[in-house]
């Protein structure tokens, strides 16, 4: 027997009594934080929940924020490319130095994206609440 085989006689783990950080699992077997259709609720209860008219509200409201804050961003986006190449002597304007508008809206484009990200993180959450609440109902 190698030196190292008397170290680690059952593997390279130690073999203690202490509490692991494992997840716990659901009696589907997956971890508890992993939620599914498949795991640990009825498949009627999630029919039940796609049916009320509170998902449905749920979704609606998912939409109203979704839809308008993807075209703003898109539209955003693909103004920098459409003023600087049709409109550049506007763009061209100086407005503090040798900094022009073209350089200030494209810097502002890192900055809308981090507050439109931070507003949708800010509305999921409440997103998130009431799916949550609206499973607890349906799960008793």
């Amino acid at each position: 027997m190698a030196s190292d085989d008397r170290k680690f006689p059952r593997g390279p783990t130690p073999q203690d009594d202490a509490p692991k950080d494992v997840a716990p699992l659901s009696p589907m077997g997956s971890p508890l934080h992993e939620r599914s259709a498949a795991g640990g609720v009825d498949v009627s209860t999630w029919e039940r929940i796609a049916g009320a008219d509170e998902f449905k509200a749920l979704l609606k409201a998912k939409r109203r924020f979704i839809i308008p804050a993807t075209i703003f961003f898109i539209l955003y986006y693909f103004a920098l490319p459409y003023l600087v190449g049709y409109h550049t002597a506007f763009m061209q304007r100086k407005v503090w130095g040798e900094m022009n508008l073209a350089y200030l809206f494209a810097l502002s484009q890192f900055f809308m994206a981090w507050v439109l990200a931070a507003i949708y993180v800010a509305v999921a959450a409440g997103w998130d609440r009431r799916a949550a609440g609206l499973i607890k109902r349906f799960e008793r």
